[in-house]
């Protein structure tokens, strides 16, 4: 599409590429013309195909993200680059390589936004991603993504949820689903069943990995990894069978039905 920022996706899992790819088609004003699984693959595809914007795994087999980078700049590539990735130690490096910008995973849609809003501002301005002395995150804005991005990951690694009468914290991977009725949120983990002192799915959702919790539901909040069967319903719709002990069964709204076809290409 006319005045689209053409994009590459590098990133050695499909999974990624996918989730990333559907991010980008909700913000809308990007076209991606190819994706690559690996780091000599996506030096050939750039080349091949000059891309605007490539969106840079750090962690892959043979050559890494930086590595990736650098050969960027020794053949003066005039592609811009957005590393992702799922480790922040990596952001000083993203910075001596001039990146426009350095996501964090899983990637959180007004984050992206920020980074493409970077990207055009780059780009409008004809500063070539290989000019070392152009302006791209100041120390003090890198330092701040950093601090930012390291909170995101401490916070997120355990909740607490009432068990009787203790409090327990748990690992948020290890949460299968959460469930709001009568105004109390049920969260079910691999070995228990607790309350959680979130009033609002929305305040619980704020908390866990967007990429990995959705809300299926008004009243359901599930771990995508944790689901054991899809069942096919009326309307074209779906019902989530759930990897906890009762096998519970979740209904996945209208609205998201088309979300999850995408996703697990249903």
């Amino acid at each position: 599409m006319s005045g689209d920022l053409r994009a590459l996706l590098v990133d050695d899992e499909q999974l990624a590429r996918d989730e990333l790819g559907y991010l980008l088609g909700q913000v809308g004003g990007i076209e991606i013309i190819g994706q690559a699984g690996n780091g000599v693959e996506a030096l050939n595809t750039i080349d091949r195909l000059h891309p605007d914007l490539v969106f840079l795994d750090v962690q892959m087999p043979g050559l890494t993200g930086f590595e990736v980078a650098r050969r960027m700049l020794d053949a003066q590539a005039s592609s811009h680059i957005i590393f992702v990735t799922a480790y922040d130690r990596h952001a000083i490096e993203a910075f001596e390589v001039n990146a426009v910008d350095y996501l964090l995973k899983p990637v959180d849609p007004a984050r992206l936004e920020v980074a493409l809003d970077r990207a055009r501002r780059r780009i409008a301005t004809d500063r070539p991603a290989v000019d070392a002395g152009s302006a791209g995150m100041s120390t003090a804005e890198l330092e701040k993504i950093v601090r930012l991005v390291s909170e995101r990951q401490n916070r997120r690694e355990r909740l607490a949820i009432k068990v009787g009468e203790r409090f327990l914290l748990v690992q948020a991977e290890e949460i299968i689903f959460a469930s709001l009725a009568d105004e109390t949120i049920t969260v079910v983990t691999d070995h228990h069943r607790g309350v959680s002192n979130y009033r609002t799915l929305d305040e619980l959702q704020e908390r866990l990995d967007s990429s990995t919790f959705w809300r299926v539901h008004r009243s359901h909040l599930v771990n995508i990894n944790k689901i054991k069967e899809i069942v096919p319903w009326f309307s074209r719709n779906y019902i989530l069978r759930m990897k906890d002990e009762k096998v519970t069964e979740i209904p996945v709204s209208r609205t998201q039905t088309r979300r999850l076809r995408e996703y697990l290409k249903l």
